[in-house]
């Protein structure tokens, strides 16, 4: 059966047939569950893949399927869920298995199955799970299968990508992670392990409230935060920066601003903000002159002063260093404050300011990185979701009798 109008909106040049509607165990060879497979038989290393009904379980010394198949998770937390295996693995009964027929690709159908949102034909049990003999009546468009190939080799170059950029970003985001152990001393020592050419002398271990002026804004009351104006800071707000996310946006009036700031200062372009409530001890580094108060409490303030290269103290945060000695002050391993008072009293290994501007350039410069390919991440997984919208034609799926 052809329908002319239910065509995708988007089409490679020189495909103008007609797609046709057909069920899924139409254009399937291989449309079924896996096999058992006992948990001792399973292990982090080994052989062959395991897949179950949430992906990739382990690895084992058999397989039971060769070539290349997309798995949909039968039962599971991730219920609906797709994966793509291509050689030898082992696929275990809570996964279902399809291999599409020789009229039809298996990567097109992989890709568009996953735009079919499996996961609501499962049962409403404790334990979700699909059935098969459901699965296999749902119906959807195909295009003949060399349209169906272009699209499966366009959209698999597409995931090529995602994955290099995956990996990239996960290489710089280790790299940052082991020269933060490093780069900065382990406790009680005075020399890092890792330094740059020219710099030899031992760091000075001070304690914060002795080298430079912590404070805390005056309290703002919620019925005094506007929809515009100045920006007000909370811990939110730090924690919003650092993982690259929007959140709500808080704000007092220029006046309120100007009458507060006479009481506690300006915050100034190198001061730098730690989180003293929600997720403790993270920093925030304030990038200019502008207009900007925060909840007192909330953030703790240090006064910059000359003495510390912003990007430096700012990586300080992360680094084992502190975040060790975060979790010793705390006699349940987490900290629910962290105050101006604990602060004072944290200690601080630092360097010639030369040396710290090297370390923090350093980390600000991978830290740049990470961002870029972050960046590049994200466009590539919105253009993915884009063209699946527009090249798959998306039917309503229902089950017939």
């Amino acid at each position: 059966m052809s329908d002319k109008k239910n065509v995708p909106k988007i089409r490679f040049p020189g495909f103008t047939e007609p797609w046709e509607q057909r069920k899924l165990g139409e254009v399937c060879q291989e449309f079924k569950s896996g096999t058992s497979l006992k948990a001792d038989q399973i292990d982090t290393a080994g052989d062959y893949p395991v897949y179950g009904g949430n992906g990739l379980r382990g690895y084992t010394s058999d397989y039971n399927h060769d070539g290349e198949f997309a798995l949909i998770g039968r039962q599971g937390a991730l219920c609906g869920n797709m994966n793509y295996s291509v050689g030898k693995a082992y696929f275990t009964e809570h996964a279902v298995v399809v291999d599409a027929d020789i009229n039809n690709d298996i990567k097109f159908l992989y890709y568009m199955l996953d735009t079919m949102n499996l996961g609501q034909y499962s049962d409403q049990s404790a334990q979700p799970g699909l059935a098969v003999n459901k699965l296999v009546k749902l119906e959807n468009l195909f295009p003949t299968k060399e349209e169906q190939r272009r699209i499966g080799r366009y959209f698999s170059n597409i995931d090529h990508l995602i994955t290099l950029h995956q990996r990239k970003l996960e290489h710089v985001k280790k790299m940052k992670k082991s020269m933060l152990q490093k780069m900065f001393p382990k406790k009680n020592q005075l020399y890092p392990e890792v330094r740059f050419p020219g710099f030899t002398d031992a760091w000075e271990q001070r304690k914060f409230g002795e080298i430079t002026e912590l404070k805390s804004a005056s309290r703002v009351h919620k019925d005094e935060w506007t929809s515009n104006g100045v920006p007000f800071y909370r811990s939110s707000d730090v924690m919003a920066a650092i993982n690259g996310t929007e959140n709500e946006k808080a704000f007092i009036s220029e006046e309120l601003y100007e009458k507060l700031s006479k009481v506690s200062g300006k915050l100034e372009e190198g001061d730098i903000l730690v989180t003293g409530g929600g997720s403790v001890g993270n920093p925030y580094i304030v990038t200019n002159n502008k207009p900007l108060y925060t909840k007192d409490a909330d953030l703790l303030w240090i006064k910059n002063k000359g003495k510390f290269h912003p990007y430096f103290l700012y990586e300080f945060f992360f680094s084992p260093t502190f975040r060790n000695y975060l979790g010793s002050i705390s006699h349940v391993g987490t900290i629910a404050h962290y105050t101006i008072t604990q602060l004072s009293d944290t200690p601080i290994c630092l360097p010639s300011f030369d040396e710290q501007k090297e370390v923090g350039e350093y980390f600000q410069s991978l830290d740049n990185l990470i961002t870029l390919h972050q960046r590049e991440l994200d466009h590539l997984q919105l253009l993915k979701k884009g063209m699946l919208q527009q090249m798959l034609y998306k039917k309503k799926e229902r089950i017939t009798k």
